[in-house]
């Protein structure tokens, strides 16, 4: 009897994995573009600056065949600077912080220049780490920033911004004045010059009834801090452009959510029915809304391309974005679109987080939970559809 017992409970054990097993999703690529290696950006808040470099990198592939790995390093040393300036000039009624948008890069590179990654220290090799750590950089300098933005003094020096340089140098390295890279000799700005890029061509797009659509306006998250204006289209034309830009060869440099439980450790990211969930749960609100992340995300895994999901409206974007439900948390880099084996289409993403996950730092993410998430993207304009480009007039 207790063979017996212990064969049928081997025998659930093997059923029930083999179920998972058949959940798990089998991909079948309908469209991949031409990406760069997957960088890591550590313990930094800096997403922002690697998938938006990543996006340019990207198009600098499409445009030339080329393969460049640009240095977030210097992006973080312009950039930091120009936001403190900011906040100084606001007498500190502005955030300093280390997150950024698609903008700062693009920014960067119209007006400072770019470098490749070997023109700067290796992140983190200054201060004896083998990638960024930002814990005791950010310690230093936001205080440093806050204490001049809040000081009493009538009028101000500048010896301000050259100790602050010297904390930027000393975490991220010196902006180089010039640089040889492949025999030539280049300055930042000639460098940018000659990556084969029109940089009047990136434009940024959002979805939000706070604002008429077929208009620009600066999307209201905190680290939008140079307020550039983003087109604000229809929710079913954001997500128009991005399927025409990756089939005709182009990437999206995606900004928005990944708080929600949908969007697992493993690589996938589903906008899940939270009812439908809490039947497959066996269990009521109550006790579904008492699971830990973790465990519902663990569900998630195990259900895998069986997770129900929700079909995102208008009318939820603008509540979950209204209530902070909807956040700009992190940066990644749409490059592909795959279906699973029931059909479901997915995003191909390229993340900055090394070669984590089930698919060594890409993410499969379901259309509908990128449509659900995203506070904005940065595209070039020449892979929005005609129709749509039209009525922006650009």
């Amino acid at each position: 009897m207790m063979m017996t017992a212990l064969l049928a409970l081997i025998a659930i054990g093997v059923s029930a994995q083999e179920k998972k097993q058949s959940n798990k999703p089998v991909f079948t690529v309908v469209k991949e573009n031409k990406i760069t290696s997957i960088k890591n950006q550590n313990r930094s808040g800096t997403c922002w600056d690697y998938s938006t470099l990543s996006f340019f990198e990207s198009e600098i592939l499409k445009a030339t065949g080329k393969t460049y790995d640009l240095c977030e390093s210097f992006v973080a040393n312009k950039t930091y600077m120009d936001r403190a300036i900011q906040v100084v000039r606001l007498h500190g009624d502005c955030q300093f912080a280390q997150g950024g948008s698609a903008y700062d890069p693009l920014y960067c590179l119209q007006h400072y220049g770019i470098v490749p990654e070997d023109a700067m220290p290796f992140p983190g090799s200054l201060y004896g780490d083998s990638l960024n750590n930002f814990n005791e950089f950010f310690s230093l300098l936001e205080p440093y920033v806050n204490a001049v933005a809040r000081n009493s003094a009538k009028k101000l020096s500048s010896q301000w911004k050259v100790g602050l340089q010297g904390i930027l140098d000393a975490y991220l390295g010196k902006c180089p004045d010039t640089f040889t890279y492949e025999g030539k000799t280049y300055t930042p700005q000639t460098f940018a010059a000659s990556l084969g890029l029109n940089f009047d061509d990136y434009v940024t797009v959002t979805s939000y009834t706070h604002h008429p659509f077929w208009t620009a306006f600066a999307v209201e998250v905190q680290d939008n801090w140079r307020n550039p204006l983003s087109w604000n289209v229809p929710m079913e034309d954001m997500a128009r452009i991005i399927d025409n830009a990756i089939m005709n060869g182009y990437t999206v440099a995606w900004g928005g959510d990944v708080s929600e439980e949908g969007f697992t450790r493993q690589g996938l990211a589903y906008f899940y029915d939270t009812k439908k969930m809490e039947s497959l749960a066996g269990s009521d609100m109550a006790r579904w809304l008492k699971l830990s992340p973790q465990k519902k995300t663990s569900l998630i895994d195990s259900l895998g391309v069986n997770v129900p999901e929700l079909a995102p409206t208008q009318e939820q974007r603008q509540q979950r974005y209204d209530n902070w439900e909807l956040t700009d948390d992190h940066g990644m880099l749409i490059f592909g679109i795959a279906k699973d084996q029931n059909g479901k289409e997915y995003y191909m993403v390229k993340n900055s987080w090394g070669e984590t996950g089930a698919y060594k730092g890409i993410w499969y993410m379901t259309k509908n939970y990128v449509v659900a998430n995203t506070m904005d993207y940065m595209v070039n304009k020449n892979a929005i559809p005609k129709d749509i480009r039209k009525k922006l007039g650009i």
